[in-house]
């Protein structure tokens, strides 16, 4: 909304230092600091009445050290992170574009899922929360929105330039056109582009391939959110990560919406998708913000309302930037978590038909209790999980030059 208000000033009142408001650069700035400081100030408030409403987080004895000594944790509080996000990205965002539009859906559609799952858990007083089924419908519900939007909307496109030409007079000319595509980047190949036509069979007409490319996000959206949601299990892990992959995407937001950069860097230009910076940034800084009070040891829990949110929101920023075969690579820490409870189930319940008793591949899953049954300190385990993060952000950043 300030970038309209002073976009009106500068245009119709020339009020100096108006015009600054049109650069990228600075609203991702005053969002991060934003986003921050709502999360830091206002988050103590918002644990001070948790606490005082009686939301605490059931814990179920699992034989983990320090784990019963979290009883009673404030939960609930990705409110925190949902409130810092919304705000800076409604005051410094263009809120008529369509990605920050869908983003903006996206975090508020799979926040309510996770609040109804809290809001279960902590006021019916059912451990279980919210049936699994409900959770899944929620998120086949945004991954319908979210591929629907990006396959009919008549704004999001993709720009194709042609090579450039000197004229007589020494002038360089470059033209570009601008079309409807569902061309994604594949990271690691020379020729790195790849349009989801070519899923479909020869005898089926490209006009349905909307209906693939709807089930290929819904997959993404589900696999995401549940992953983040998985690895909301020590204080401060799913928050750090989030805030390692958030930084990442918002500088392959900004490239890609960066016409000399795109080029440059030979990444697809997508016009518009710069203002995804700006979100980004904001959901870093929410992120760091609740970071300050659910770092080990946590003042508060998430909760589903942040963990189904921020795998969710991660999801579509990675879809509407076509990065979304980099999710393996950047979100690895979710793809890990997410395998290790897949791969301890299925193996459990094969041993238990062939040999009569359940047998495990790790001591206990998801991966960070494995570690915690190793007797690894909580706070140890998070500090190299976010190292592997970091490390796993530069490898997908390295994908813009390494074909």
């Amino acid at each position: 909304m300030l970038y309209y208000l002073f976009d009106y000033l500068d245009k119709q009142w020339n009020i100096p230092g108006a015009g600054v408001f049109q650069y990228i650069s600075f609203r991702v700035f005053m969002a991060i600091i934003t986003s921050l400081g709502i999360a830091a100030i206002w988050g103590k408030a918002v644990i001070y009445r948790l606490q005082r409403l009686q939301i605490g987080e059931e814990i179920r004895d699992l034989g983990l050290e320090g784990q019963m000594q979290k009883k009673g944790t404030p939960t609930m509080g990705g409110f925190i992170i949902l409130l810092s996000l919304i705000i800076p990205t409604l005051l410094f965002a263009k809120i008529t574009n369509v990605y920050i539009v869908l983003l903006l859906t996206s975090a508020i559609w799979l926040g309510a899922v996770g609040f109804a799952d809290d809001y279960i858990k902590v006021f019916k007083k059912n451990k279980d929360g919210l049936s699994g089924r409900f959770k899944i419908v929620g998120q086949i519900g945004l991954g319908v929105i979210v591929g629907l939007t990006m396959y009919f909307n008549e704004h999001i496109k993709v720009r194709l330039f042609s090579k450039v030409s000197v004229l007589a007079d020494g002038t360089a000319l470059q033209t570009y056109t601008d079309h409807k595509s569902l061309m994604t980047t594949v990271p690691f190949l020379k020729n790195n582009q790849f349009d989801y036509n070519m899923l479909l069979p020869d005898f089926i007409p490209d006009h349905y391939v909307w209906v693939v490319y709807v089930l290929v996000v819904i997959f993404i959206i589900t696999a995401v959110s549940n992953g983040a949601n998985i690895t909301d299990g020590l204080d401060g892990l799913a928050a750090g990560t989030s805030v390692i992959i958030g930084l990442t995407l918002a500088i392959l937001a900004y490239v890609s919406g960066n016409k000399v950069f795109s080029q440059y860097l030979n990444v697809m230009f997508i016009p518009n998708s710069g203002e995804l910076a700006i979100f980004c940034a904001a959901f870093v800084g929410a992120c760091i913000g609740f970071l300050w009070y659910n770092a080990y040891p946590a003042q508060v829990f998430m909760g589903d309302t942040g963990s189904l949110m921020l795998g969710g929101v991660i999801a579509t920023l990675a879809i509407v930037i076509r990065k979304e075969m980099l999710i393996p690579v950047l979100c690895g820490i979710f793809l890990v978590e997410n395998l290790s409870v897949i791969i301890q189930v299925a193996y459990f319940k094969y041993t238990k038909r062939k040999y009569g008793e359940g047998r495990r591949v790790f001591l206990m899953s998801p991966l960070h209790h494995h570690f915690q049954k190793k007797n690894y300190h909580e706070a140890k385990i998070v500090i190299r999980f976010l190292i592997v993060g970091i490390i796993l952000a530069v490898i997908s950043l390295v994908t813009l030059k390494l074909r």
